[in-house]
């Protein structure tokens, strides 16, 4: 499984506001600029980790971002799908797909491995937390 732009960049974020606690809150800006990323893209990931409840959106001129929770509380998986809900290996194994997705979905050999594999990964991205990447 190949992660997105998008799910780096929000595990960057993740990491980097772990790292700060110390401080009050992080900004879009600050995380862009230290780790040399666009800022638009950081703040749109940041958008969206908020809606999951993953960071908070603290409002004001002292503004930024901070956990939602604890790093203990946050797992890997909580991240990627706040920003890529559908992270599978193919397409075909999206929910709702069907025969229009793959030429071979109903005679399909490595699709009940695959379902095995995705199920691995997500296993363990559900069982690495925050605090173990900091």
């Amino acid at each position: 499984m190949k992660l997105s732009k998008k799910s780096e960049y929000a595990l960057m974020a993740v990491k980097y506001i772990a790292l700060q606690q110390d401080k009050t809150c992080v900004t879009a800006r600050e995380i862009a600029k230290n780790y040399n990323l666009p800022y638009e893209l950081v703040s749109k990931v940041l958008q969206q980790l908020t809606r999951y409840n993953v960071v908070l959106s603290i409002q004001g001129a002292k503004g930024g971002y901070r956990l939602g929770k604890g790093t203990s509380d946050i797992s890997l998986i909580d991240i990627i799908s706040a920003v890529e809900p559908r992270h599978q290996i193919t397409n075909c194994m999206m929910e709702g797909s069907s025969v229009k997705d793959c030429d071979h979905y109903d005679c399909c050999m490595i699709r009940d491995p695959l379902i095995k594999i995705q199920n691995k990964i997500d296993n363990l991205l559900k069982n690495i937390t925050v605090t173990e990447i900091i």
